[in-house]
């Protein structure tokens, strides 16, 4: 068991990107004794795995059962891009909705980041027809910032679930996310909750992330017990149940393709992303991931939300003086590029804020 619980701690501190000397001193038992531990040669008390997930951020129970996810395990990615952006004409009647900016970067630099953050690196982008050019000028195969872009097109707005129909190839027998290209999340906390729900994917359970709204009938909800287990899921009902949305981030285990093709048009002849969901929680492997409070989500599809997001992302940068949703420092902080990358991309944008800021933010780390 010592060797099984040194081998995670093991993973969990090269995850962290720390020493074995710095734990060993905020644990004041130093690095010799962190190298016998991690080495399973050395025994380990209560006091110091308590101690070890306080500096960690786990659970005790997670370190002993080696219930854990890392940046490294697999998982595939994909950002459905389609669709018309009507609700965004004229706007959106020369450009994809996705390729318009959101204060100082494209808007879908912030799905690519959500995805970035919970550690995938390959990624999927389904877009329409003509729009697929313009998304390949923009992140070709993915390489400046260190993963792996691929392209399919959406002849049509088939609805969502067909997303995994299209990608069945890609994805193969892979546990699989989904964000939509639209949607804008932030909040501290938010990369332990990707990790958790892609640990959740790993054993076979899908997490679908749920938002407190005011206006419940624009969006599928979630209906929820005292505990936060989820009842129910409704597509845009009349009546909801619940004031939380459903987001359109979605964590699915292997065999999500297979599932989609075994769903039925709607009334409004779409594949519905609920409609899925609904079979992960008849088949008991659904769980709700809650954004409450200190987190914010958009679906970036009217004027008003579009703008509200725009002066979200331009306040918290601007008082804080760095970038957020940044797919160069993610690449960085992932350490899928080198500080050397970072510097190169920097340069090519140093006649504006973003890259300005990215060359500060380098002499920061």
């Amino acid at each position: 068991m010592e060797k099984n619980v040194g081998n995670n701690l093991r993973i969990l501190r090269e995850e962290k990107k720390l020493t074995q000397e710095y734990v060993g001193n905020k644990l004041g038992i130093g690095r010799d004794a962190i190298i016998r531990i991690e080495k399973g040669i050395r025994n380990i008390s209560i006091n110091e795995l308590n101690d070890f997930s306080k500096i960690y951020g786990v659970k005790v129970s997670d370190i002993i059962e080696g219930n854990l996810i890392t940046k490294n395990d697999k998982i595939k990615g994909i950002i459905l891009a389609g669709g018309t952006g009507s609700r965004l004409y004229p706007i959106t009647k020369g450009t994809s909705k996705q390729l318009i900016p959101v204060y100082d970067k494209p808007m879908i630099y912030y799905p690519l980041s959500i995805l970035m953050q919970a550690g995938i690196k390959d990624i999927l982008i389904i877009t329409t027809k003509e729009d697929n050019k313009s998304f390949k000028n923009l992140l070709g195969d993915g390489s400046l910032f260190g993963i792996n872009i691929s392209y399919k097109i959406q002849l049509s707005p088939n609805g969502l679930a067909e997303a995994f129909i299209i990608g069945e190839k890609f994805i193969g027998n892979d546990a699989c996310t989904m964000i939509l290209g639209d949607n804008i999340f932030y909040g501290s906390g938010l990369e332990d909750k990707l990790m958790k729900a892609k640990m959740n994917a790993h054993n076979g359970i899908a997490t679908i992330f749920g938002y407190q709204v005011k206006d419940p009938y624009r969006f599928g909800i979630m209906e929820l017990d005292n505990d936060n287990n989820i009842l129910s899921v409704e597509e845009k009902p009349e009546n909801p149940k619940s004031d939380y949305a459903i987001t359109g981030l979605y964590f699915y285990p292997s065999g999500v393709s297979d599932l989609a093709k075994t769903i039925k048009p709607s009334k409004r002849n779409e594949l519905e992303i609920t409609t899925l969901n609904d079979i992960y929680l008849k088949n008991g492997i659904l769980k709700g991931a809650l954004l409450n409070d200190g987190y914010t989500w958009f679906d970036t599809g009217t004027f008003d939300s579009l703008l509200d997001a725009s002066n979200m992302i331009k306040s918290i940068e601007n008082n804080k003086d760095t970038l957020i949703c940044s797919p160069e420092l993610i690449a960085y902080k992932n350490n899928w590029i080198t500080k050397e990358q970072l510097y190169s991309l920097a340069l090519k944008q140093d006649k504006n804020s973003y890259g300005k800021t990215l060359i500060k933010t380098l002499g920061r780390v």
